[in-house]
Order: structure tokens, then sequence, then C-alpha cells
């Protein structure tokens, strides 16, 4: 495994951690700063696409706020590295808290795309892209064949 790659797969990891400790600070350094026309982005399931660093660390603050529990297991990550640019693609398999509180769970399941980019404190996230899996009939269908 390159360097690269692991270094990217160590910064993810953060981000998702963040997420599930409600770190906004840790969640601030992992994004990148808007530099020479980067503008970073993030799209939430269920969400239009939000742009620009300040309202994605808002939109952050939010989830993280109204988010009593949360654990992500990722599972099929892949990373790509093209010079001082990487995607790392995933399934997150996500555990919160229910409508009923801490005594009830929901589990879902996202497929996200990250993109970071090399700055000289290191890999930053760039853009975030996490869109639903829809499961159902299909999937046991899928599991029986």
């Amino acid at each position: 495994m390159s360097v690269d790659i692991a270094a990217v797969e160590t910064v993810n990891q953060a981000f998702y951690t963040a997420i599930e400790n409600a770190d906004l600070d840790r969640m601030t350094e992992i994004w990148a700063e808007e530099a020479d026309g980067r503008q970073v982005g993030c799209v939430h399931p269920g969400w239009p696409i939000v742009t620009g660093r300040p309202e994605v660390l808002r939109s952050w603050a939010l989830i993280m706020a109204n988010t009593p529990y949360i654990q992500f297991v990722l599972t099929d990550v892949r990373v790509m590295v093209f010079g001082d640019v990487a995607v790392l693609t995933c399934e997150e398999n996500i555990l919160t808290a229910g409508d009923e509180g801490e005594s009830s769970f929901a589990a879902g399941k996202v497929v996200a795309s990250n993109t970071f980019v090399r700055t000289p404190e290191g890999w930053r996230l760039w853009l975030h892209h996490g869109s639903p899996v829809l499961q159902g009939d299909d999937e046991e269908e899928e599991e029986t064949s």
C-alpha cells in the first residue's frame, strides 16, 4: 500500500470518527481551506448540495447537534490517487439512535465518495457525496439468486 493511500485512509477514518464523536473542531481540521478557486462541497443524503467551507461546516454542526448517537462501519473501501487529488469510495453501514431515543436503534447504508486534495498540511477533504442505498425486496432477491 502506498504512503498516499494509507494517509488518505487515515484522514477518511478521522472524518467518520469526528462525526461519531460530534467533534466539530476535528471536522474543521479535516476539511480543506478554500484557495485558488477550489470550493469545498458536500452532499448529505437527501439534501441539496452544500457549497462553501462555512456552509459545509455549519451543515455538520447541525447534524452533530441533532444526532444523539451514530456509528459507522466502513466496507468496500477503495482509494485512487491522481497526483494531488485522491478519491475514496466506500459503503457507510450506519447505526443510529432510533426515533424512540437511545433505547432503539436504526440501521442504514449509504455509499459515499470522498475526494481529498493534498495540501501543505496533508490530505484534506474537498468533496463528500453520500447517497442512500435503498433496501427492500430487490436486495432479498439478489441474496437468494
